[in-house]
């Protein structure tokens, strides 16, 4: 307990799922978290001494606000998690260039906005702590091996793992680590929708299908919003102050074979 202790973090898209469990195990070791969303997740920060907001990731005024709003209610910022993500599970002729195009404002303009907004307030309090600050980028197994019907969904993961390798490159010089995480199927809405694109693909039940998505991992089950909450405060803490540019996967061993 109390890895942040003293840290101020930033997790977008925390309404539900991978995001809010990161915003708890956050707080839970000491941080003081702000949660934003396209509607403010209220509640989730009452519940854990934080702070909420609303915010569309794509609008590049709303993360300029949002920084400002970091720098006086918070007083800065040392952790920045860019989660806000969407799915998309479509034949690629069957996919119009404006989901194509929503897509990638989310989870790659998104990632791009964030992160350079943020350098400034994370680069004034990286001398506080050993591993400086941090920025952990959710990206997932499909942003390493490519998946049938999910190839915009790669194109937009594959991004933001490169962009993060050029990231940590480039902000070492002011202590600011960058590392992506990359989880399998983790049991979500998100993960309900891969399920659901298997059932539609194959022509199986929900069951069935749930069943053939678990057993593409070796340790036979979908993962847990847990399993990538810990992974995402290890990153932040000092505890990988050694870590930048890295591919941290959470996967159940999907993509070992």
């Amino acid at each position: 307990m109390g890895n942040l202790e003293g840290r101020i973090a930033l997790v977008t898209g925390a309404s539900r799922g991978i995001g809010e469990a990161v915003a708890r195990a956050m707080a839970a070791e000491g941080a003081t978290v702000a949660v934003t969303d396209l509607a403010a997740p209220s509640e989730l920060a009452d519940e854990i001494g934080g702070l909420a907001r609303a915010q569309d990731v794509t609008s590049e005024e709303d993360w300029a606000q949002t920084i400002d709003w970091l720098r006086e209610e918070a007083g800065g910022l040392d952790i920045l998690v860019n989660n806000a993500g969407l799915f998309l599970m479509k034949p690629i002729t069957e996919t119009s260039l404006a989901e194509w195009q929503r897509l990638h404002a989310v989870n790659v303009e998104g990632v791009f906005l964030g992160t350079r907004a943020a350098i400034p307030l994370l680069a004034e309090r990286a001398p506080k702590w050993k591993g400086g600050a941090s920025i952990i980028n959710l990206s997932s197994i499909a942003g390493l091996v490519g998946s049938a019907n999910a190839a915009c969904y790669n194109a937009s993961k594959g991004a933001v793992r490169l962009f993060t390798k050029g990231c940590a490159l480039e902000l070492a010089p002011q202590r600011i680590r960058v590392n992506s995480i990359h989880p399998g199927v983790i049991d979500t809405a998100m993960g309900q929708e891969v399920v659901e694109g298997v059932s539609h693909a194959s022509g199986v039940g929900a069951n069935e299908a749930r069943s053939q998505v678990a057993s593409l991992h070796p340790l036979g089950t979908m993962g847990e919003t847990s399993d990538i909450a810990n992974a995402a405060v290890y990153l932040a803490s000092d505890k990988a102050a050694f870590m930048t540019g890295s591919e941290m996967v959470v996967d159940g061993g999907f993509t070992a074979g």
